[in-house]
């Protein structure tokens, strides 16, 4: 197939603003970072209820307080999961947290009353995004914070260095890890890629999703031990975010498939929208959190 120049040209430029972006939150300081999954949250929500509508038109026919609701109470959870010294004035941002979380489980009747139409499918559909979406984002929140590593005692180079950046080396580790993962398996399924994976996604294949896989643990296990002497656990982690982010990416296709669009969104022309991009991320941030807590608290 002839490559398309203009397409190409449009992907490049924005390739290059999303990676200055995201690096950009990142790398500053935990207000970027949650600044930053802030607005990934609400784009990721815009584009699950989109989903959730295809899939099921009823949901689409749901009140405006509902389709509003869900998302600022999900955002309740990444305002929680946020560092003590993430503070306006003399508030800090998980007590205001705390305060959406409980006003909004004393107000979840009130749909039912305001919107006759309103039924338990539809709590369920909205109830299933405040997991995918916000409790998944809050879990990579609260990884950056730093929580977990605040009352170890371990004396290990990699937890030391985690400690001093308050959760960013490992934010880092796994946002990296995903990328790698996702090059990688790009690349070996392109050169070596015969058996596909799933008719969920058809490009996949198994070749090149292990490919994938192992070369991302690979390269960052080899970058953390010659930087910081790491040990196997950083092997764990790198592997536990590409096998869940392969999860993460397949997950996305289903609901693709299921609601028969080809992009969940057209936020990032050229590569869909904020589910298409951070989709890897939902599913491997839980997993990275549970693993870094067996490890480190």
């Amino acid at each position: 197939m002839a490559l398309d120049k203009q397409v190409f040209q449009v992907r490049v430029r924005t390739a290059v603003i999303y990676a200055a972006v995201m690096l950009t939150g990142l790398l500053w300081n935990e207000w970027s970072f949650f600044a930053l999954f802030s607005i990934v949250h609400f784009g990721c929500w815009y584009e699950y209820q989109r989903l959730a509508s295809l899939i099921d038109p009823s949901y689409s026919l749901s009140s405006l307080l509902n389709r509003i609701f869900f998302p600022l109470l999900g955002w309740g959870f990444l305002l929680i999961a946020a560092s003590d010294r993430l503070v306006i004035g003399t508030i800090a941002l998980h007590e205001v947290g705390y305060h959406i979380i409980r006003w909004g489980g004393y107000f979840l009747p009130v749909l039912f009353v305001l919107d006759r139409t309103y039924t338990v499918r539809h709590l369920a559909r909205s109830m299933g995004g405040v997991v995918y979406v916000s409790v998944f984002l809050a879990l990579l929140v609260n990884l950056r914070s730093g929580w977990i590593w605040m009352q170890g005692n371990s004396s290990d180079a990699f937890t030391s260095a985690i400690s001093v950046f308050s959760g960013k080396i490992i934010a880092l580790l796994m946002v990296v890890s995903i990328w790698i993962n996702d090059t990688m398996a790009y690349l070996v399924g392109s050169w070596i890629g015969k058996t596909p994976l799933t008719k969920w996604s058809p490009k996949k294949t198994w070749e090149g999703t292990i490919g994938g896989i192992l070369l991302s643990a690979g390269l960052i296990w080899g970058f953390a031990y010659f930087r910081w002497e790491a040990n196997y656990e950083v092997l764990v982690i790198a592997l536990t975010a590409a096998v869940a982010g392969t999860f993460g990416d397949l997950l996305e296709s289903r609901l693709k498939r299921l609601a028969q669009v080809k992009d969940s969104g057209t936020f990032l022309p050229g590569h869909g929208g904020f589910l298409d991009r951070f989709d890897s991320i939902l599913l491997a941030s839980p997993a990275v959190w549970l693993v870094a807590y067996l490890l480190y608290r």
